[in-house]
């Protein structure tokens, strides 16, 4: 997976495609309830409530759901108390993974990220086994059809990022988590279209998959993908961009 956000953006870019916008909108529900439980329902103070109603108005999710998805949290509205989890792991191959979970059952949700693990030859490892590989970070993905490098990167480092990445056919903007929010706003104050744009986990090196085992992991990711109580999910598998764009 040339770039550790590969796999985020094919999604994106396959999300119009794909018959699973209700469960796109229980994920976010979630998220948006968790953040507004933690942070407050004020979009402008709770920096994770900001972002997770961005992600919300990106999959067009009516205004209705997510104003009471803000008030269960915020205790307005009577709603369910979430749970994060975090699990660590190897997938096919032995690539590292990171599961991060939002759930109202616990022994379900480990029953299940079990039963993925497993069946794709992989297991869930003990806390830490994997996490040290991984690096958190903000991240900004844009299409090179949208921003040339020069422009981007002056934006971006002016505002606080770290770096701007060449991957393919995107530029990768990486920041500090406490950056996050800042090179962000520059890069909309530019109008600059992203991708996305999130707090996520960058692997430190990669371990390259190809043939049976690539085949494998992308059934790995998609069945994680499907679980209701997986909200996010981290590997440093590098899977060739064949396999990729072939699935």
């Amino acid at each position: 997976m040339s770039g550790h956000s590969k796999w985020s953006t094919i999604k994106h870019k396959k999300g119009a495609a794909d018959a699973k916008r209700g469960k796109i909108f229980t994920k976010l529900i979630k998220e948006i309830t968790v953040a507004a439980r933690m942070g407050g329902g004020d979009i402008a103070s709770n920096p994770r409530l900001r972002t997770a109603v961005a992600a919300a108005k990106a999959q067009n999710m009516p205004k209705d759901n997510l104003e009471r998805a803000i008030k269960k949290g915020t205790g307005e509205l009577e709603g369910v108390d979430y749970e994060e989890l975090v699990y660590e792991g190897y997938g096919p191959g032995g690539v590292a993974v990171l599961v991060e979970c939002l759930t109202d059952n616990k022994n379900r949700t480990i029953a299940d990220v079990r039963y993925i693990f497993n069946k794709a030859g992989g297991n869930i490892g003990t806390d830490g086994c994997v996490s040290w590989m991984f690096d958190k970070k903000g991240l900004i993905s844009v299409d090179k059809s949208v921003a040339d490098e020069e422009t981007l990167m002056e934006i971006a480092l002016e505002a606080g990022a770290e770096d701007v990445k060449d991957e393919d056919d995107c530029f990768e903007v990486i920041t500090d988590p406490a950056d996050f929010e800042a090179v962000k706003e520059a890069v909309e104050a530019a109008s600059i279209e992203y991708e996305v744009a999130e707090i996520t986990m960058i692997p430190q090196t990669q371990t390259a998959l190809e043939g049976k085992e690539a085949e494998q992991m992308i059934k790995f990711l998609d069945a994680l993908e499907d679980c209701d109580d997986i909200q996010k999910f981290y590997t440093n598998a590098d899977i060739s961009d064949d396999v990729l764009n072939a699935m």
